[in-house]
């Protein structure tokens, strides 16, 4: 009996020490699992307003920590607890191996939680670039070096290598990016947006292309591209684009020459000043449509989706010259004959006269009288492209 006695106090202290430990191991865990979920939602410290986090591709869950703490980021207990801590809850939230590249948002109150669920989910800062109509590659150049925070290549870059890099080897840059607004994240780059912006574009030629006036005289797309932003540069009135489209379809099937003044700023280059002098008319280069007939070899500038349109279907009509009206509504005067071209040219150079009555730059004045020697060789200073035809 007292073998017996004994043996039941035994087996009575040994379910008491287990009855503690599980105690133990149930408060332990408890305890735990409290401190991991304090970890997973509480604000992360250290954050700044308008900090951000970049996640690159190739980067994995211990490299986005890293890159947390190098912010200031200080969230959890030693590095291998952390570690442990953004790992279980990567696994919890399916982010595991998922974290999506981008720019990330770190305002104060930000969780662990919601940050893993954001990269899971790729919920990044977006920002945007716009290409406007009518710009040249330098201006588009230019604009790229300007963007922040987009990743800079493009200025290591020349025509031929950015061409090459963008996969159109051989292809001349000029007017083969479409004019919109591209977003983009943080860790693009320039080369990024204008892979995009010259993917956009080819489709947009080949669209127009498609839907394009079978009687046209252009022979193929690359034509298109070229008489559009010729059209672009010439007006910014929506109406008149399907006009001077016309006007420019009817001058190529006569032979006649485009004479059209941006083709010649273009061919001046960077060092067009903001007047055409009659030297510059006369001077031949590839661009210069007043000593070369037909369309110039590239396009000047980037055209529009509206300008590939008007000159896919350009307005019918019997016009063959255009002058600025000179009344400050940017429109045009459109003729069909000379001598009508002549008396609005006329018209344009008086209501110009009375513009510059005051203040007038004496090159300006010099140039007038050119243009009344002659109203076909230049345009006086300060008027739209297409003043004179």
């Amino acid at each position: 009996m007292a073998a017996k006695e004994k043996g039941r106090k035994r087996g009575c202290g040994c379910l008491i020490v287990i009855v503690l430990l599980l105690a133990a191991l149930a408060a332990a865990g408890l305890w735990l699992w409290q401190r991991y979920e304090g970890f997973a939602n509480a604000p992360m410290n250290g954050l700044q307003t308008g900090q951000t986090l970049l996640v690159e591709r190739g980067d994995s869950l211990p490299v986005v920590v890293r890159k947390l703490r190098a912010l200031g980021v200080n969230q959890g207990e030693g590095d291998q607890a952390e570690q442990l801590q953004w790992r279980a809850l990567a696994k919890q939230l399916g982010a595991a191996g998922r974290l999506q590249v981008g720019e990330y948002s770190l305002e104060p109150g930000t969780s662990p939680r919601a940050l893993l669920i954001a990269m899971r989910d790729g919920r990044v800062i977006s920002h945007r670039f716009t290409i406007v109509e009518g710009w040249n590659m330098r201006d588009l150049r230019a604009a790229l070096a300007r963007a922040t925070p987009l990743k800079q290549r493009a200025g290591q870059l020349d025509d031929s290598a950015l061409m090459k890099e963008i996969g159109r080897a051989g292809q001349h840059p000029e007017g083969r990016f479409l004019p919109e607004t591209y977003q983009y994240t943080g860790g693009d780059s320039d080369v990024d947006v204008l892979k995009r912006a010259a993917d956009s574009m080819d489709k947009a030629v080949a669209a127009a292309w498609k839907a394009r006036d079978k009687d046209s005289v252009l022979k193929s797309p690359a034509e298109l591209l070229i008489m559009a932003s010729i059209v672009e540069k010439e007006t910014g009135i929506p109406a008149e684009r399907s006009q001077i489209a016309g006007l420019f379809e009817r001058r190529l099937k006569l032979g006649m020459k485009l004479e059209t003044d941006p083709t010649v700023i273009y061919g001046i280059g960077p060092g067009y000043d903001g007047n055409i002098r009659k030297r510059d008319l006369q001077t031949d280069t590839p661009y210069n449509t007043y000593t070369r007939v037909g369309l110039p070899p590239t396009p000047i500038a980037m055209p529009g989706l509206a300008a590939l349109k008007a000159t896919a279907n350009p307005a019918p009509g019997d016009a063959l010259f255009f002058v600025a009206s000179g009344d400050g509504s940017g429109r045009s005067l459109f003729a069909a004959t000379y001598a009508q071209h002549q008396a609005n040219v006329r018209l344009y150079l008086q209501r110009y006269r009375q513009n510059q009555t005051r203040g007038q730059p004496e090159e300006g004045k010099a140039l007038l009288e050119e243009s009344s020697a002659d109203p076909n060789a230049t345009q006086a200073p300060a008027a739209p492209p297409g003043a004179t035809r």
